[in-house]
């Protein structure tokens, strides 16, 4: 076993402590003691209701935490151990907790005129968590600032420079925000419905996260207009790689995956055209794995899930997941869940949803 595994699995189990430990039924400890990594995903229990699950890479559920409804996108802060789950759009909540410890999970509500986009992510320091948000009567979009230090206190909110962003992650140093605008207008009062296809202006926006200045704004071409971007991550070089979902005609082959670094031009990578129908225009989520070099992408409209070599874009894998659903980086590649209770390979009765985060205290 790899070295990093053995680092991880000691790490949370020494975390968790006695408390936690002692509360955890035999099965559930069991999955913890040998777990290589563990992971926290939205899921639906058969009774249709709603949590976030503490989860090995075999898809041993450790703990769970009931949610008031549907969540999507998850951010973790090794800072502060704070895991937190975002409601699906146009959801209005946001739950915090700490899964090593049994205190109560926070929430927080979105401010009135404001949605939740299921995104968000912290600071590296941990002690601000920054959401994004729709100001939906003002058409724009927004960051909400939330200080960890005083229960998640909304303290500010800055501007995402574009319409409907979605995914948004931190630079390492904490200097800037990568926010994915996908440029779709929605409103609370027409649920989910996309009201601008025919004038979408997808983007990628730096943001100066002490200021909230623009530092860098890059649209997309406008043969690409319906190309929208939807989910990032930052590779172990500072390169940050996006993935998208087409808006247009199903028969188009657009590009779905690039990258760009700060002050250089957006880069698509190329992919082979049956990998490109495999996608089914549409990145679900997507995931770099830092100490292995790899970038992996799932689509539940494809059913596929996709590795990358981070230095090239080069297709080192496509495998068939039917109803594809999140990605995260495991200890050797990824590990890729489903809608259908999938989870690298294990099979559940409940159904995972949108996207995994890695926790980890190594």
């Amino acid at each position: 076993m790899v070295r990093s595994a053995l680092i991880d699995r000691r790490a949370f189990v020494k975390a968790a402590g006695a408390s936690f430990l002692a509360a955890l039924a035999p099965g559930r400890l069991m999955a913890l003691e040998r777990a290589d990594a563990v992971f926290a995903s939205g899921l639906r229990r058969k009774d249709g209701s709603f949590a976030i699950a503490t989860v090995s890479e075999r898809g041993e559920a450790i703990d769970e935490v009931t949610l008031p409804a549907r969540a999507h996108g998850m951010a973790y802060s090794k800072a502060s151990d704070h895991t937190v789950a975002f409601a699906r759009r146009p959801g209005t909540y946001a739950m915090i907790f700490d899964a090593w410890q049994k205190g109560e999970p926070i929430v927080i509500a979105s401010p009135e005129g404001r949605h939740f986009y299921g995104h968000g992510t912290f600071s590296p320091d941990g002690r601000l968590l920054y959401a994004s948000e729709n100001d939906f009567d003002g058409n724009r979009g927004m960051i909400g600032i939330y200080d960890a230090r005083n229960r998640f206190a909304r303290i500010g909110e800055y501007e995402t420079y574009g319409v409907g962003p979605h995914d948004m992650t931190a630079s390492d140093d904490g200097r800037y925000l990568i926010v994915a605008n996908g440029g779709i207008e929605t409103h609370p009062d027409f649920g989910r419905t996309k009201l601008n296809l025919d004038s979408m202006q997808p983007s990628l926006t730096l943001i100066d996260a002490a200021t909230g200045a623009l530092i860098e704004k890059h649209m997309l071409p406008a043969r690409y207009a319906q190309v929208s971007t939807r989910h990032v991550d930052v590779d172990a070089a500072g390169r940050i790689w996006f993935a998208c979902q087409y808006e247009g005609h199903r028969n188009d082959l657009p590009p779905l995956v690039g990258h760009f670094s700060k002050g250089e031009d957006l880069t698509f990578v190329s992919l082979p055209e049956d990998t490109t129908r495999a996608l089914g225009n549409y990145v679900g989520a997507i995931a770099v794995n830092r100490a292995q070099g790899l970038v992996g992408v799932t689509s539940p409209v494809g059913g596929t899930a996709v590795t990358l070599d981070a230095a090239s874009g080069r297709v080192l894998k496509v495998e068939n997941v039917p109803d594809a659903a999140g990605i995260a980086p495991s200890v050797r590649d990824f590990a890729v869940s489903s809608y259908r209770g999938g989870f690298l390979g294990t099979q559940s009765d409940v159904a995972w949803d949108q996207h995994i985060v890695r926790l980890s205290r190594a």
